[in-house]
């Protein structure tokens, strides 16, 4: 069975995220293993200077990196965008190839080292979310992936 790491930053804080991450992590685990590792959020202050929103960021992903492994996704609001069948077709073969990583970060996003070591950048919309509130956006897309390549009919 595959492993899917979900790497991000911080806790799911209120009840209705921590119902629906709950809910799709028990319909993945007849496709794969799923593991949630969140790290710590770097508290900051709300006159944080942009060099300690930086460095944040930075310390952030550091942490968040050390836990990847396998094929490592970056989620980006820069980065490269599919369609859900594209997206399974990349998620079959990165997990029939072995582990897969998806990285999220805080409220200041990735940094870009992480980035540059990422081999996927991938986007979801322009749009910025919560996030918590992608993560369950990332899990319903990764149980609609597994779904579409099964030939199931939750897609549609």
């Amino acid at each position: 069975m595959p492993n899917v790491n979900i790497i991000c930053t911080g806790k799911l804080k209120e009840e209705y995220l921590k119902q629906a991450q709950s809910e799709y992590s028990k319909r993945l685990g007849s496709f794969c293993s799923l593991n949630i590792i969140e790290k710590r959020e770097y508290a900051l202050s709300k006159n944080a200077s942009p060099a300690n929103i930086q460095k944040a960021c930075m310390e952030e992903s550091k942490e968040l990196l050390l836990a990847g492994k396998g094929y490592m996704i970056a989620l980006s609001p820069e980065g490269r965008r599919m369609t859900s069948e594209k997206f399974a077709g990349l998620l079959s073969e990165k997990t029939d190839a072995g582990d897969v990583s998806f990285f999220i970060g805080g409220s200041h996003g990735l940094h870009e080292s992480l980035k540059k070591k990422a081999d996927l950048i991938l986007s979801f919309s322009d749009m910025t979310m919560p996030h918590q509130l992608f993560r369950v956006v990332l899990l319903e897309q990764i149980y609609r992936a597994f779904m579409i390549v099964s030939g199931r009919t939750y897609h549609k």
